[in-house]
């Protein structure tokens, strides 16, 4: 008999609605996932079936799947949810209440959960593509499966055969010490690998094991906007200046770009900017379409993430040629892809989106309106506060032109002026570095749309020139 390299050893084998019978009514569970991908989902999906009365706190690494942010919130399965949310249902039951949301940075998350900072933890219900009596291997995040289970002593493992077993080959797991005395992670370059392909645990947490076969529901990339390219070229041409001007850059270039549509389409501006003969590396949270096609170009040396958050076509690409790709792709728990020593180490350069920003630098990424979250700040502090270099990307309008998004004041912060170096839209690029907030706020109107120009500058007039950060309070949110 040919033996099965998913399952090794004497394991608690069983099916998904035995193994959700593990999860009390009001457990606190702890699940995978990260960049909406290596999310359980059988057992999710059998607990919301279930049709119990539960009554559950949920903590992910990332945003999950539908089976999580769906079926338990229609279920009203979900009290409590940390630190990440993507989808329309659990969004919508975090705006209204329903469920009491906290955000949370994604470096830290592990800590707090292993601490009892957060949350007292009952089980965690994880996604792997092969799993040992005391051992598993993630698919396709890692997310923080690793402090996850070294906080529970009830484990639920599910083996998903729809992913490829040679996921392994990403996988560098290094776990950190615990404080005091943790020493600092001996990373020296984003591409080294420091781990294992393996998490390990206690094997008598081990209470279930359940096999399964359903792809991850992949990403949905737009296709790149006039305004997505023009940004993009702005952004281009800043680094091209920034990489002549600074030491930081003598040699290699690194960087980092939010999640989603506009990061992905802001990656094609690597591949279009004259950096020299300097290599370009990615040391950030996720692997999205476009640094796959830096990688097939030869553009991009090496990326180093913790997720990937693919399209279907990417999923398929790198699937079908796993071990290429393997020896220029990493994959690390979030604790080191978001880790400020390593976003430090590396000289990283952030980009990263958001919901406005207002004339002094301040930046809000998660509310509209000051009140309705959107889905989190994920982890942009973790890199907007530790980068060399950081950088906010943004349309300057939303509303199909109706709303400026450079605004008097931001209605949310979620990044101060103390924290932001660059913001760049399609219509130029304000460097924010060592300016007073007058001097921020006349590089900022000129990014704004020319249609929100004369308001803004009405709006200065009227703050006039009392205070160090002129602001005329009785206007500043009726503004339009």
């Amino acid at each position: 008999m040919v033996p099965d390299d998913r399952l090794h050893g004497d394991l608690p084998l069983t099916d998904a609605e035995s193994a959700a019978g593990e999860v009390a009514a009001d457990a606190t569970l702890l699940t995978s996932g990260f960049g909406s991908v290596g999310y359980p989902k059988a057992v999710p999906e059998a607990l919301a079936e279930s049709r119990r009365d539960l009554a559950l706190t949920v903590v992910s690494g990332g945003s999950v799947g539908p089976e999580i942010d769906t079926a338990l919130v229609e279920a009203d399965a979900i009290d409590r949810r940390y630190p990440f949310q993507a989808r329309p249902e659990i969004n919508e039951a975090v705006n209204d209440g329903s469920v009491a949301f906290s955000d949370r940075h994604i470096s830290s998350l592990g800590d707090e959960v292993r601490f009892g900072g957060l949350v007292d933890p009952d089980v965690a219900v994880v996604e792997a593509v092969a799993v040992g009596e005391d051992w598993l291997i993630p698919s396709t995040s890692i997310g923080h499966t690793p402090p996850f289970v070294d906080a529970v002593d009830k484990l639920v493992v599910e083996v998903n055969r729809a992913q490829p077993r040679e996921l392994a080959a990403f996988h560098d797991v290094y776990r950190l010490g615990d404080p005091p005395g943790r020493e600092g992670v001996p990373l020296s370059a984003p591409g080294e690998r420091v781990g294992d392909p393996r998490v390990g645990f206690d094997p008598e947490a081990l209470a279930a094991v359940v096999e399964t076969d359903r792809r991850d529901e992949p990403y949905t990339f737009r296709e790149p906007t006039a305004v997505d390219e023009a940004i993009a070229s702005n952004l281009g041409d800043f680094l091209e200046q920034e990489v002549e001007r600074s030491p930081i850059f003598e040699e290699s270039l690194r960087m980092q770009f939010g999640v989603g549509s506009l990061g992905n389409a802001l990656m094609a501006a690597l591949a279009d900017a004259d950096v020299g003969d300097r290599d370009l590396v990615y040391f950030g949270e996720v692997i999205q379409d476009g640094l796959l096609d830096l990688l097939d170009d030869g553009d991009l040396r090496v990326a180093s993430a913790t997720s990937l958050a693919l399209s279907a076509e990417g999923q398929e690409c790198l699937f079908e040629d796993a071990e290429r790709y393997a020896e220029d792709v990493v994959l690390r728990p979030a604790e080191l892809s978001n880790r400020p020593e390593l976003v430090d180490r590396f000289g990283v350069v952030a980009v990263n989106s958001a919901v406005e920003v207002d004339l002094y630098g301040h930046v809000n990424s998660t509310h509209v309106g000051g009140s309705r979250m959107i889905s989190g700040v994920g982890g942009s502090g973790d890199f907007v506060r530790n980068s060399p270099l950081s950088i906010i990307a943004l349309p300057s309008t939303a509303g199909g032109g109706d709303v400026s998004k450079v605004r008097p004041m931001v209605t949310h912060v979620d990044h101060t002026e103390h924290d932001v170096d660059v913001i760049v839209t399609e219509h130029g690029v304000a460097d924010l570095r060592g300016t007073s907030p007058r001097e921020r706020a006349r590089q900022l109107v000129e990014c704004a749309d020319s249609a929100f120009r004369p308001a803004l500058e009405d709006y200065l007039d009227r703050a006039g020139e009392e205070g160090h950060t002129p602001h005329d309070l009785d206007s500043a949110f009726d503004w339009t």
